[in-house]
């Protein structure tokens, strides 16, 4: 199995002013010799500031978003070309936030994966059930149709490069995280999924826990071996509760 990985997902939140703040404070928190991948995903604005003062340490720069396209008359868009020349390596992909604000469907998703694999970023897509879906019994039918659509066509040796993130979406930013049977069971199914429709081995691929992470459920949440690590919202904010959250990935892995 490999190392868990933490993805902080800073939303639209912290100048790039304050995030070189955050930084200087998260890097007195931080042990690098610690068994887990660690990756911060501020806004657009940020990436540079951030990316300066994390090229000496081992933690990885995600992007929140991407364009489907490399270029072109898009006015506001930002391409994986430009977050890959400011120092990116991951791309958060159909956050429930773009599909539910922004109407991003599962096509155009695919397509932002394909080109953002197409430039050696690693893309983190996101799949989760509304809370009415939940409680109809129609999570694993969602989350099915999500995966096979946003990763239509894609390859055994692509999907090594993928990262999913588990979010149920009446956990996200609510307080509410899904138990860990809850998010276990689903874990499981996503992994069971990927094996028979790709080949791909559930050892080979990280399957994040995303909803409400916190340092007092992430020791639960990572004593489940389908839980590969976290994508975390609000926590990440603070350099204390992130700190706390990676020192726990790392205390289950080990």
């Amino acid at each position: 199995m490999q190392r868990p990985l933490i993805a902080g997902n800073w939303k639209m939140y912290k100048t790039a002013t304050e995030a070189r703040s955050f930084l200087q404070d998260f890097l007195q928190l931080y042990h690098e010799e610690y068994a887990v991948d660690v990756v911060m995903a501020p806004p657009f604005t940020a990436l540079h500031a951030l990316h300066n003062g994390l090229h000496t340490t081992s933690i990885a720069l995600a992007a929140q978003n991407a364009s489907s396209e490399n270029e072109g008359a898009l006015t506001g868009e930002i391409s994986p070309l430009m977050i890959k020349d400011l120092g990116c390596t991951y791309v958060i992909l159909g956050h429930s936030e773009r599909r539910q604000h922004f109407g991003e469907g599962n096509a155009l998703i695919n397509k932002k994966v394909h080109l953002a694999l197409s430039h050696q970023l690693r893309p983190i897509l996101c799949v989760g059930e509304l809370l009415t879906e939940r409680e109809t019994g129609q999570t694993n039918s969602v989350i099915e149709h999500q995966l096979l659509e946003g990763l239509h066509e894609m390859t055994a040796e692509q999907m090594k490069s993928v990262t999913i993130a588990y979010e149920p979406v009446w956990a996200i930013g609510t307080g509410k995280a899904a138990t860990v049977d809850q998010a276990t069971e689903v874990h499981a199914y996503i992994g069971t999924m990927i094996e028979k429709t790709w080949g791909v081995t559930r050892e080979s691929i990280r399957i994040l826990y995303g909803g409400s992470v916190n340092p007092e459920n992430a020791d639960s949440l990572f004593t489940s071996p389908q839980i590969n690590g976290a994508l975390v919202g609000k926590a990440c904010l603070n350099p204390d509760s992130f700190a706390k959250i990676i020192a726990s990935a790392h205390h289950s892995s080990v």
